[in-house]
């Protein structure tokens, strides 16, 4: 199996270290990016809710000014805004380069999808349980804490798992331009080199990443569906 492994991926064996590294790399900005988009995006998401028309606490600008500022990041290509905000970058980690550089644009990038997200899944919450905490007396505070993000949780981990995703695609994107992870893997040894298995290993990679992240969120949802 071993001797039939390095004939068809010579590269693959050859690399092996490096693409352990690449791995260990992806998997700590895609943990470390998607935990700061998640405590940001999160409130983000549940103000956009609370603040909408005829919701609990309504106020228009409020809503307005932070739903056209999700949607304007969020119309942003990631390539392009990796480049855009690199003097903000290295302000905030002294470097536009390797993991370190790569996080505050996965941040920037995914909170909004995040916030969106959340606002989405908050939205499906039946109006229903709303007003009875509200006859019961509970303050907007309690019926947010109590209500919407406990009723909403199971929408909530599924919009996350999607982020995920999302993110395991936005980290091998920055890997590409320097970022370190998968990417950057794939491009300095494979492509840069016409190595083709590696990056058909690296694509594998990136499947089963984006599986398990998918059917362990599908399965948390479920679980929290009962």
């Amino acid at each position: 199996m071993v001797e039939f492994f390095n004939q068809i991926c010579p590269n693959v064996v050859e690399y092996f270290p490096d693409l352990l590294k690449a791995l260990n790399e992806t998997l700590l900005m895609v943990s470390i990016s998607g935990i700061f988009a998640t405590m940001i995006g999160l409130p983000i998401g549940v103000v956009l809710v609370v603040t909408r028309q005829n919701h609990l606490v309504e106020n228009k600008w409020v809503y307005y000014i932070i739903g056209k500022l999700m949607n304007v990041l969020r119309s942003i290509p990631f390539i392009i805004l990796l480049a855009f905000i690199m003097p903000f970058t290295k302000w905030i980690v002294g470097t536009t380069i390797g993991l370190k550089g790569a996080l505050v644009p996965l941040i920037v990038g995914t909170t909004p999808f995040v916030a969106r997200q959340v606002e989405s899944a908050l939205l499906n919450v039946d109006d229903g349980v709303i007003e009875a905490a509200k006859a019961m007396g509970s303050s907007p505070f309690e019926i947010i804490y109590r209500v919407l993000l406990k009723e909403g949780l199971p929408n909530i981990i599924y919009a996350l798992t999607i982020t995920i995703v999302s993110l395991i695609g936005f980290s091998a994107i920055a890997g590409s331009v320097g970022g370190g992870g998968l990417g950057d893997f794939a491009i300095r040894y494979g492509y840069q080199y016409f190595k083709g298995d590696i990056m058909f290993v690296t694509v594998i990679v990136l499947l089963v990443l984006v599986s398990l992240v998918q059917s362990a969120g599908e399965w948390l949802q479920r679980k929290l569906s009962h």
